[in-house]
């Protein structure tokens, strides 16, 4: 996943989601809205002049319920994991995290293209982390190939290692379509127990590493940190 040709310059999702306000062009909206507006003869301009004009606060009382609509506040959610991967593979990046949120329950998760756009590159990478419990290192013929993957893969273990509640988080996988050899594994990821789709002990291996009592522990440590953030942006 290069820099300069990333998916995420071509906004494929966002982790936020808002609610689309579309507006009716249609043909027959203009029409109904223009015999509505012929309507008003003169016989209802009369009826008008002889209603009692309602009171000045009343109608001030109406507007401001109109002025003031409701806003969505939407939380930032935690992630149970983020799939780091090659530009290449993000449908098989799609399906591992369908496979591991729709068979074995672990969810909520993302993938890196799903990362917000609009943002540097590293901006999202720290987010993407930080903001997960474990971090997924898809690892495909294509993930070599990639100076940005090996960036991504180098800095995750950075992180597991320089931070001690993400020790372990950092998780290598080899998915069923176009794995990346082993003896062509990088010598850093090849000291870490890597996730064997095609082995037969794969759902041990994901129910031994992705237990709830670490999410929950990484889960805390991360609110704790954005309130002293915000606190601190507030002071």
């Amino acid at each position: 996943m290069g820099i300069g040709k990333s998916k995420i310059d071509s906004c494929p999702l966002s982790l936020s989601w808002g609610k689309s306000h579309s507006v009716d062009t249609s043909q027959g909206h203009y029409e109904s809205a223009s015999k509505n507006s012929e309507g008003v003869s003169l016989c209802e301009v009369a009826e008008r002049g002889k209603t009692t004009e309602e009171p000045p606060g009343r109608r001030e009382g109406a507007e401001r319920v109109t002025e003031t609509p409701e806003e969505d506040v939407e939380e930032e959610v935690f992630l149970k994991f983020v799939i780091l991967h090659a530009e290449d593979d993000t449908e098989e990046a799609l399906r591992v995290q369908n496979l591991l949120q729709n068979d074995f329950g672990i969810k909520p998760g993302i993938i890196f293209a799903e990362m917000p756009c609009g943002r540097q590159h590293l901006q999202n990478l720290d987010d993407a982390v930080n903001g997960s419990a474990w971090t997924i290192l898809l690892l495909t013929e294509n993930f070599l190939r990639d100076t940005w993957c090996n960036f991504q893969f180098y800095t995750s273990l950075m992180n597991s290692v320089n931070r001690q509640h993400k020790y372990n988080s950092v998780i290598p996988m080899r998915p069923l379509n176009n794995p990346l050899p082993r003896e062509r594994t990088p010598f850093a990821l090849q000291t870490i127990n890597a996730l064997e789709e095609e082995s037969r002990g794969f759902p041990t291996q994901v129910e031994r590493i992705f237990q709830e009592s670490v999410y929950k522990t990484q889960q805390t440590i991360w609110k704790e940190t954005r309130n002293v953030v915000q606190r601190q942006f507030s002071a």
